[in-house]
């Protein structure tokens, strides 16, 4: 099972250039996936676009046929001609797609610092050992807190999924396949990925990788699982992009525990510039 997580900056390029097919030729580059869960995916926010209002969601679904498209807005606004301008997260499958989740992640005020509303959207995926949830998300860039806060909120939906699934649902299962009351799986296993706007070894990284309760682990950084202490190679920073002023790592792969074993490979793109972040990859056996 192959799995990308790319924050695109709606296709804006290292080169400040707005370019979506651009992006588009680039994963198709980097190879055959089974799972696309990409950030910073905007409709409409003509400023963003070069003064053009593209849907980018519409852009990347026709762009990848055979695969299911699911989208969370994380800002949704008016655009002032009677339609929205949204922003999020984009996560297309080609594997069969049971439940879908939208969460709409904390964002406590804090006085003088900027910030918007961010999201993560979760899948229920057959996936070949089984079905498993993929968790597309982007943290808050501007306040530690809000980040802090937001990894809590990701640690709840893993500790509520992780014990729904130890429960016996039969009792349950007696609605009709498709009332909204009927039972889904939504299984322990999980992946969750995207912009997590920390470094490795920063407070929120240790927060995110930390136990979350006693009868929940909590995630596992999947580069730690397949390479140790090797330090992570740089995500944001690269190829002349303006931001930021130095290369590093913010976007990862974590896995529930029980999928470490399974982690084959962790693969970071430094070469694309279609974006100022590079597309990470993660192969699991």
């Amino acid at each position: 099972m192959k799995l990308l997580s790319w924050n695109i900056q709606w296709g804006r390029g290292a080169d400040g250039v707005v370019d979506l097919p651009r992006t588009i030729a680039a994963i198709r580059t980097l190879g055959d996936f089974d799972v696309i869960c990409l950030q910073e995916v905007a409709v409409g926010f003509a400023g963003l676009q070069g003064g053009v209002a593209v849907d980018g969601v519409a852009c990347l679904a026709a762009a990848f046929p055979g695969y299911s498209v699911h989208f969370a807005a994380a800002v949704d606004l008016p655009d002032g001609a009677g339609g929205r301008s949204q922003f999020g997260n984009l996560s297309l499958s080609r594997l069969p797609v049971g439940q879908v989740f939208r969460h709409s992640l904390p964002r406590p005020s804090e006085e003088g610092v900027p910030s918007m509303q961010r999201s993560c959207l979760e899948l229920v995926v057959d996936g070949p050992h089984g079905p498993l949830r993929v968790l597309n998300t982007h943290l808050e860039y501007y306040s530690r807190m809000q980040r802090m806060t937001q990894i809590i909120a990701l640690h709840t939906l893993h500790c509520d999924a992780v014990r729904l699934a130890a429960i016996d649902t039969t009792a349950r299962d007696d609605a009709a396949p498709d009332s909204p009351f009927a039972v889904w799986p939504r299984p322990a296993s999980a992946i969750v990925c995207g912009d997590f706007n920390c470094e490795p070894g920063s407070p929120e990284y240790y927060r995110m990788t930390a136990p979350i309760s006693a009868d929940v682990s909590g995630w596992e950084d999947a580069w730690r699982a397949c390479y140790g202490d090797i330090p992570h190679l740089h995500t944001v920073g690269l190829n002349g992009a303006e931001w930021p002023d130095r290369p590093y790592c913010c976007d990862y792969f974590f896995v529930s525990a029980d999928l470490v074993d399974r982690v084959a490979a962790v693969a970071v793109d430094q070469a694309t510039a279609a974006s100022d972040h590079q597309p990470i990859i993660l192969t699991l056996g």
